[in-house]
């Protein structure tokens, strides 16, 4: 093994909205994680791998820490606080236009108890005035030894070289995890099913989009083309309504904005054909979960 070549682990972590998955697309150089402005957009793991000459380091983006109403949600709270436990290091990532909150609260209990160390990234500096920062970076400081406090904008860029430098110190000499051209652990499948979500979440209000998922069924790897068909789920036939919109237009519009969306990153034509299906209550059926993803890998 090259003694000179480092490697890690980081968990992106903190509450939803406050930036995990714009910081980690803007760090791997790729958009591997759906970021939209609502809340709750990233309810899996996702693996981020960014890979150079004398390093790899890898992100573990989770779900924000929330307040969980549903089975879905404690399974998204769980995956979060599990991804602490197997890391070299952490990112709290905090949004500077908001104090200390319960979940930033309860990640740095869990950093305090199980000795991680980490790194705040106190983003949307974009948003408010240095004087207004100094108090927030005072406030953290006071309830964690963070190993670095930076001010960055993930939507900018701004910070973060800054950010990206500190990082490399939780590095330690180890070997290359994961192919140097492999960005992500996500498969084409999973990746194709939250373009789609990413737009049911850019396009749909309230509460409908946060009560779908998405199935990709199949997915058909032609020479010239791809052809994939995908369900959506949702949870009342008034949402599956909603969704489809009227003449179809809604699903329409979805499709052909995920569509675009897939052909960028996959690098050929889309074929994509989408089906609506209620499943009541989903969220908090073990089965839906477990049929749609969401359990635990380890």
């Amino acid at each position: 093994m090259d003694t000179n070549f480092k490697s890690g682990f980081i968990a992106i972590v903190g509450r939803p909205n406050a930036g995990k998955s714009t910081i980690l697309n803007r760090l791997v150089g790729a958009k591997i994680a759906i970021t939209t402005a609502k809340p709750q957009t990233t309810r899996n793991r996702i693996l981020g791998i960014l890979s150079e000459d004398d390093f790899q380091m890898i992100f573990v983006d989770t779900p924000g820490i929330h307040r969980s109403k549903t089975r879905l949600g404690e399974y998204m709270n769980h995956a979060a606080i599990g991804a602490i436990e197997s890391v070299d290091a952490a990112l709290l990532m905090a949004d500077a236009t908001r104090g200390i909150g319960p979940a930033e609260e309860r990640i740095i209990a869990e950093l305090t108890a199980k000795k991680i160390p980490a790194i705040l990234g106190l983003n949307k500096i974009d948003r408010l005035s240095r004087e207004a920062l100094l108090p927030q970076i005072a406030a953290y400081a006071e309830k964690f030894a963070f190993t670095d406090i930076i001010p960055i904008s993930a939507k900018t860029g701004d910070g973060t070289e800054i950010l990206l430098e500190a990082l490399k110190k939780f590095l330690l000499p180890g070997p290359m995890y994961y192919p140097a051209d492999m960005i992500t652990d996500k498969t084409e499948r999973e990746i194709m099913a939250e373009f789609i979500r990413e737009k049911l979440l850019s396009y749909l209000d309230q509460e409908i989009p946060h009560g779908t998922a998405v199935e990709v069924v199949e997915m058909k790897d032609e020479k010239k083309i791809c052809r994939i068909s995908a369900d959506i789920v949702c949870e009342k036939d008034s949402h599956k309504s909603i969704i489809i919109g009227k003449g179809g237009a809604m699903l329409k519009r979805v499709g052909t904005a995920a569509r675009e969306e897939a052909e960028h990153f996959f690098g050929k034509k889309i074929y994509l054909q989408l089906f609506v299906k209620v499943k009541d209550d989903w969220r908090n059926s073990n089965y839906m979960l477990k049929n749609l993803g969401f359990t635990d890998k380890e």
